[in-house]
């Protein structure tokens, strides 16, 4: 009796077991608050997989960088730190040209514009990242990018010397050509860093501003749509390939639905947000022809920087996304 005892108390663990290791838990780290449409997407892509699993594999998001900062999530997943991440590309352009491909100034500045942009460089981000140990899951432009300040801006003169947030290769680039400071401030940080004056302007779309309520800090938000930066979700590669064809599959078809959602979103959330700054009370409009003109400019001279240093993979993408238009 008491071998039989044990032989069945020893069954019961080798099932718990088995059914704790065939239930897999994904983290997934993200940069902004869970109030953001991109977390908010990714927490339905979540759900999504873990209904389609079975909770064979189960995602947990973790926005706010509340489980790895923003600037750490892209190398947290290439070393299997966290299985699956999601992170604004472009703020590696230091690590590839070609993800900076969404930041060149004025280049694609509508979302059909951009779509037609990714349609073209998308996949090469993807052969770039699959080197990287990361597979290409799905991604979201953000909103037409504009220029917040606590000040009237007329033009570039009136930009020189004002403490400028920068999130990538391109953002600070355009505060050196404007005279601006560039002072590099994750997407979770930058409430604090305008309350203490680490910054005082920065460029994004209306949705970070209304997320970070900004209109506590700053007064002027200056629409000049300079590009539609991107957020790509990526999975380690070794946890994809130790998923099962069901697994992938769903992945796969929940990452089809969160591409075609997010993109919605973001397009909703565009004038929602340039609403709710102006219920902030701050002064929201297009920028002025003289500004846009400057901006254009300076803007021509990244586009050219950044075709050099992309070298002939680079003007192969915008050649082609230029035959589209």
């Amino acid at each position: 009796m008491k071998n039989l005892t044990k032989f069945l108390a020893a069954t019961a663990l080798t099932c718990a077991a088995a059914t704790a290791a065939s239930a897999d838990k994904w983290d997934m780290p993200l940069a902004y608050s869970a109030t953001n449409f991109h977390s908010e997407n990714a927490a339905q892509f979540a759900a999504c997989v873990t209904e389609k699993t079975g909770g064979a594999t189960e995602i947990v998001t973790h926005p706010s960088g509340s489980l790895f900062a923003g600037n750490d999530i892209k190398r947290a997943v290439q070393t299997g730190q966290a299985p699956i991440g999601e992170r604004l590309i472009s703020a590696h352009e230091n690590e590839n040209p070609l993800f900076g491909v969404d930041s060149i100034p004025f280049l694609a500045t509508s979302f059909d514009d951009h779509e037609k942009l990714w349609e073209v460089a998308g996949p090469k981000i993807a052969e770039v990242l699959a080197d990287q140990n990361l597979v290409y899951l799905y991604s979201v432009a953000w909103p037409p990018q504009g220029l917040y300040f606590k000040k009237p801006i007329e033009s570039v003169a009136d930009m020189k010397g004002i403490k400028f947030r920068s999130y990538s290769t391109a953002t600070a680039r355009m505060a050196e050509l404007t005279g601006m400071l560039p002072v590099q401030v994750e997407a979770a940080e930058l409430s604090q860093a305008l309350a203490t004056g680490v910054a005082e302007s920065f460029i994004s779309s209306g949705a970070t501003g209304y997320d970070r309520k900004v209109w506590e800090h700053l007064t002027h938000f200056y629409e000049v749509d300079a590009w539609l930066p991107r957020n790509i979700i990526f999975a380690n590669k070794d946890a994809w390939d130790a998923l099962d064809d069901a697994g992938k599959a769903a992945m796969t078809d929940c990452a089809a639905e969160a591409k075609t959602r997010g993109l919605q979103m973001s397009k909703d959330y565009t004038q929602f947000t340039l609403n709710g700054l102006k219920e902030g009370g701050m002064e929201v409009g297009r920028a002025g022809d003289a500004l846009v003109d400057e901006l254009k400019a300076i803007g021509e001279t990244m586009t050219a920087e950044w075709l050099e240093n992309a070298g002939d993979e680079g003007k192969a993408i915008v050649d082609a996304y230029k035959a589209m238009q």
